[in-house]
């Protein structure tokens, strides 16, 4: 396998032309983004495999993952997902159109609604999953499972630099 990759490759013509930069940080957000970019053409097959797009399939896996009864309100999947409230709701729509989710109402606040995955989305989420957690183990499976932990916990360490926490603890 070769050494160098097309980031080196970047950074030397900025290192020559803009010897003043600082090259490292470039390289770990480069490297960040072209790998986010790698990772998701490595995985988008699972998406038209099921018919969702990316978005609408991350909703359906942020409702699976919230545990029974599979619901969770329009804020909470905002928050979860870092979108806004018009993004939330146009995926929703399209969701709901499908089967896949339903809006039920907040026993607790007239107000509130709830947005709740049906059986049917529960099949589809539990079928894609599979083949998505397989195309993101292959996706990572040029790192040994030392690298992997390694890599996961400086990114963990750089996510919580951005203040990105868990949402179900106080910051």
């Amino acid at each position: 396998m070769p050494d160098e990759d097309h980031v080196d490759f970047a950074l030397e013509g900025w290192r020559r032309e803009r010897p003043d930069l600082n090259t490292a940080a470039k390289a770990v957000v480069q490297r960040l983004g072209r790998g986010a970019r790698y990772v998701e053409r490595s995985i988008e097959h699972v998406f038209d495999e099921f018919g969702l797009h990316p978005y609408e399939f991350y909703v359906l896996g942020v409702l699976r993952r919230s545990g029974k009864p599979y619901r969770m309100s329009p804020t909470q999947l905002a928050r979860t997902l870092l979108l806004t409230a018009a993004s939330v709701t146009h995926r929703v729509d399209r969701l709901e159109k499908a089967g896949l989710v339903r809006r039920i109402p907040d026993p607790d606040d007239r107000r509130g609604i709830f947005v709740e995955l049906t059986p049917r989305g529960l099949g589809l989420v539990d079928r894609a999953i599979e083949a998505h957690a397989a195309a993101e183990e292959y996706a990572v499976s040029g790192l040994t499972p030392g690298e992997q932990k390694e890599l996961a916990r400086m990114l963990r360490k750089l996510l919580l630099t951005f203040g990105d926490t868990r949402p179900d603890r106080p910051k």
